[in-house]
């Protein structure tokens, strides 16, 4: 199931949600490495590939149990871009009791935008590319569409 793009810079799904989308549910159970490896080749903007980002993740994960330390730094950059919030917790929080859960949320974050990661970044970069990092709110004359003709300004002030 997917939503429009939201524009409230609130997360599409929570944390525990992972039965909205059954496919990444259970790639996100039994092959984590290639869930992430989606997520990091869309995030990275196709720097570094599925199976690369996949690679690292099992190694620290398998063999150091770091994993979650890399993941956060994925959950960050994902909230910067699409101006989300820190919730429910602080990102390696999340990271570190529910390393799954919040793979899996990345995950249909990125398909409730119309970003397919299964197609990976040069397959969704069109789409990807025209989200801009949001840092604040728009400003009412933004929202409106108001605008002075060049050379003028407004005023809020009435008569």
């Amino acid at each position: 199931m997917t939503f429009p793009p939201p524009n409230t810079g609130q997360w599409t799904s929570g944390l525990c949600d992972c039965f909205e989308d059954c496919n990444s549910c259970c790639l996100g159970m039994f092959c984590p490495c290639v869930l992430f490896g989606r997520i990091a080749n869309i995030v990275d903007q196709g720097a570094i590939s599925c199976l690369g980002a996949g690679t690292v993740f099992c190694c620290l994960t398998n063999c150091t149990a770091c994993g979650f330390l890399h993941t956060c730094t994925y959950r960050a950059r994902m909230r910067q871009k699409f101006g989300l919030p820190e919730k429910p917790c602080v990102d390696c929080c999340s990271d570190y009791f529910c390393l799954r859960c919040s793979t899996c949320q990345l995950y249909r974050e990125l398909l409730n935008r119309r970003i397919d990661p299964s197609h990976g970044y040069m397959g969704v970069r069109d789409v990807y590319d025209q989200l801009q990092p949001r840092t604040r709110a728009p400003t009412p004359q933004q929202v409106v569409g108001i605008s002075a003709p060049a050379g003028q300004f407004m005023t809020t002030s009435g008569f």
